[in-house]
C-alpha cells in the first residue's frame, strides 16, 4: 500500500497509479476508522492504486444546527495520528476556518477545503501555505471550469500539490447531477482531479433535516467517472451506513468496498490501454 511523502502519491499527471481516497464522512470511533482504514489499504493494494484515508474531525456545514459534527480539533486529530501511525497510511481532513490549518497540518498530509468554503480566499491561501497537499471540493454552484481561480489561490501560496474533486452541481431544488463534460476542465486544473461517488449521489436536504441521496448510483457513477478521465476515486466508507450519524444514505459499505474500487481501477486500465 502507499506509504511516505504526499510527494510519493502524486507523480506526473496521467502515469501515476490511480488513486482511492476513502474513510468515513466524519470520525465516529477510533475502531471504526482503523477497520475502514485497513479495507482502504487492503482494496487499494489489490487494485494497483495509491490510498489516502479520510475523516473530518468536525462537519460545521450540516443542516440542522442540533446535528451531530465530530469529536472536534483536538480529539479528532488524536485518532487520525494514531490511525496514520499504526498503519502507516496517508491521511486527509477538511479544514473549516484558518485556526485549523496550522494543527491539522502537524498530521494530515492532505488539507481538504469543504465545497461550501471553495471560494473563501483567506482559508484557502492559509491552507496552501501550510506547504500540505490541498483537496478542493468543487462547490455544487461552482461550474468545473470556474475552479482555476480558487485554485490559484492555494497554489500560489505554496501548497505541495493542488487536487481538485468533482462531487456534484446543484440541480434545481433539492439534487445533485454530475455534467461530465467538465471533466477534462478539472483536469486541465489541478495537479489531480478525483471523483466523489458518493456526495454525487447525494440528495441536499433530502431529509428535511438532514441530506438523503441514492446509495445505488455509486458503482454508477465511479465506473461513468474512470470513463470520462478521472483516476482518482474518492468515496466515503462506513462499516454500517445506517447508523452513520452523517450522510447514511449514499455512504459505501465497507464490506462492499473492495468491489467498487477494483471495477474503477479496471475501467481506469482500460482506458489508459
Amino acid at each position: 500500500m502507499a506509504r511516505g511523502r504526499p510527494r510519493d502519491v502524486l507523480s506526473v499527471r496521467g502515469s501515476a497509479p490511480p488513486l482511492l481516497v476513502a474513510g468515513p464522512c466524519v470520525i465516529e470511533s477510533l475502531d471504526d476508522c482503523l477497520t475502514v482504514a485497513r479495507a482502504g489499504a487492503a482494496a487499494a493494494d489489490r487494485h494497483g492504486m495509491d490510498f489516502v484515508f479520510k475523516a473530518s474531525f468536525d462537519k460545521a456545514n450540516r443542516t440542522a444546527g442540533d446535528s451531530p459534527r465530530g469529536p472536534g480539533l483536538e480529539a479528532g486529530l488524536a485518532v487520525l495520528a494514531q490511525v496514520k501511525r499504526e498503519l502507516g497510511v496517508l491521511v486527509l481532513t477538511d479544514v473549516h476556518a484558518i485556526g485549523h490549518v496550522g494543527p491539522a497540518a502537524t498530521v494530515c498530509d492532505v488539507l481538504q477545503i469543504p465545497a461550501f468554503l471553495c471560494r473563501q480566499t483567506d482559508l484557502l491561501r492559509a491552507a496552501g501555505a501550510s506547504g500540505r497537499v490541498v483537496n478542493l471540493k468543487k462547490g455544487p454552484f461552482l461550474a468545473p471550469w470556474a475552479v482555476a481561480p480558487a485554485l490559484a489561490k492555494i497554489r500560489e501560496a505554496g501548497a505541495a500539490e493542488v487536487w481538485v474533486t468533482e462531487r456534484g452541481t446543484t440541480f434545481g431544488h433539492g439534487d445533485l447531477v454530475v455534467d461530465f463534460r467538465g471533466t477534462a476542465a478539472l483536469i486541465e486544473a489541478a495537479d489531480r482531479a478525483l471523483f466523489d461517488a458518493g456526495h454525487s449521489a447525494q440528495r441536499p436536504s433530502g431529509r428535511g433535516r438532514s441530506s438523503g441521496g441514492d446509495r445505488d448510483a455509486v458503482p454508477v457513477l465511479a465506473r461513468a467517472a474512470a470513463g470520462a478521465g478521472f483516476d482518482a476515486l474518492y468515496v466515503e466508507t462506513h462499516p454500517d451506513p445506517s447508523r452513520a450519524t452523517s450522510d447514511p444514505d449514499t455512504q459505501w459499505p465497507v464490506a462492499r468496498l473492495d468491489g467498487l474500487v477494483g471495477s474503477f481501477a479496471s475501467l481506469v486500465r482500460a482506458r489508459r490501454a
